[in-house]
């Protein structure tokens, strides 16, 4: 006779309970159980909910929800799926049928329980990465899970996952029904669209608000414990530091952490004018707070990623700028300007590069766009003219510069209108914290620089959504790679 299994049963209950059990000492009373070491054997416990939870839970037609994590998403999308582990009998049924498989060929046919387990739990996998993958991000996991099970391949299809694909695609959808009815609030904000009970609102397609440029925490719930109130109090606790002369950056970063789903709700949810929001949020502009912010929308360190891939790619990129700029035309013509002074320069300047190589990336994608790219000459005006312009960069100069700038007295970082960020020494320093901003501002990318900042979110700070690359980024990424 085998022995018998032991199965862990692991219960998440987004409601306040207390775990009581029956104390012999006390002839039977209920006991609050602290210590699972003091449980007796044989002990009886009951689950208490609170009276508040209690008369707010229906008596019947009760659905069993996913459970929504209360941390942020930490994880982002592999180069391999892994593939989860399954319930014991349809793993039991996989092994057997790898095995018939690998002897004869035989496929598996599988019960509609045992698929749907297959299927629920590589959804909560896909989700714990993204809770709107892309074809090919589910293309990725669907091709993962035959090759982990040979048996599961389809005859009739080309690739043999063609067909799970398309059963993972609706039941993601499925899963953020679920998840929105949980109170998940990255896939809850786009329910409520038009229906036939609400034929008068949005398409259901339409203003979809979901990660497009890869970030890892887009809309989280608020912390376990907090709510809008207090969050808010936290805001204004932030606020009074600020303000004052010597800030504790410490104190600081950490209320940040705490205050961060608010923050992204307001930028995101109810799309407030930047002027009112940097009224309510100042801290963000302050440098370490931009890094940091980054930090927690993408999992990735802004300053060391950028910069060490500027450089790996920099001895490739001149060579790339070179050979153009021997062809002749206005591209051509424009690039030779910017290496020729850079060439008279120090070439042993490590700004000095990293400045040529960004200029030279714009003028090569086409997108030399001088309303972004301002200098401002202090001996001729005693006033940058900032109007009219939704992003720019500008730079302070004393003399004519020519066609770049190499070595401003100082950068700053304008944003509708306003000076978000001043006194920056370098222009790839700016460069570094306007893309920062950008994320942490939910900022779209300037029209006439598209290219050029999705090659930086791409193929500098490894940011790939799964969408296709814009033409000319993905000609110049083929070639540095």
């Amino acid at each position: 006779m085998t022995a018998p299994q032991k199965f862990m049963l692991r219960v998440y209950i987004a409601t306040d309970i207390a775990v009581k059990y029956e104390d012999a000492d006390f002839n039977g009373q209920l006991s609050c159980l602290i210590d699972i070491q003091k449980l007796p054997e044989k002990g009886t416990l009951k689950v208490v909910r609170s009276e508040s939870d209690a008369s707010s839970l229906a008596s019947s037609d009760t659905e069993i929800l996913p459970h929504v994590p209360v941390s942020e998403r930490r994880k982002t999308w592999p180069d391999i799926f892994p593939v989860p582990t399954f319930s014991y009998e349809v793993e039991h049924v996989l092994e057997e049928g790898n095995i018939a498989y690998d002897r004869s060929g035989k496929t598996l046919k599988l019960s509609r329980a045992q698929k749907h387990n297959i299927l629920e739990s590589m959804a909560s996998v896909i989700h714990g990465f993204k809770p709107y993958p892309s074809d090919r991000d589910v293309g990725m996991a669907a091709e993962a899970l035959v090759k982990a099970h040979p048996c599961l391949k389809e005859p009739g299809s080309e690739n043999g996952w063609y067909g799970w694909k398309i059963s993972l695609k609706f039941k993601m959808g499925n899963y953020r029904t679920k998840l929105a009815r949980s109170g998940c609030l990255e896939v809850s904000v786009n329910t409520g669209k038009r229906s036939k009970n609400n034929p008068d609102k949005d398409p259901p397609h339409s203003n979809i608000k979901r990660a497009r440029r890869a970030e890892v925490n887009f809309l989280p719930n608020f912390p376990k414990g907090q709510n809008q109130a207090s969050l808010e109090e936290m805001r204004l606790n932030i606020l009074h530091e600020v303000e004052k002369s010597e800030k504790n950056l410490l104190l600081i970063d950490n209320l940040m952490q705490m205050t961060f789903s608010l923050r992204r709700q307001e930028i995101v949810q109810e799309n407030t004018l930047l002027k009112d929001f940097l009224v309510k949020w100042p801290e963000l502009q302050i440098e370490s707070q931009v890094c940091a912010e980054f930090h927690r929308i993408t999992n990735t360190n802004l300053r060391n990623q950028f910069y060490a891939e500027l450089d790996r790619h920099a001895p490739q990129l001149f060579a790339l700028y070179r050979q153009k700029a021997s062809h002749t035309g206005k591209v051509s013509e424009v690039l030779r300007d910017i290496l020729r002074i850079y060439d008279r320069e120090d070439m042993h300047d490590i700004n000095i590069k990293r400045t040529v190589v960004l200029r030279a990336l714009v003028v090569y994608l086409r997108e030399d766009d001088p309303q972004f790219f301002k200098t401002w000459n202090v001996e001729e005006s005693d006033e940058p003219d900032i109007t009219g312009t939704p992003l720019d960069l500008v730079m302070e100069v004393t003399e004519d510069t020519g066609p770049v700038c190499f070595n401003p007295a100082r950068t700053a970082v304008v944003v509708e209108d306003e000076f978000v960020l001043s006194n920056i020494p370098t222009l790839p320093e700016a460069f570094v914290l306007l893309f920062g901003l950008m994320y942490a501002l939910h900022l779209d990318y300037p029209r006439k620089l598209i290219h050029t900042f999705t090659f930086i979110q791409k193929m500098l700070m490894g940011l790939d959504d799964g969408c296709v690359l814009a033409t000319k980024s993905i000609l110049i990424a083929l070639w540095v790679c």
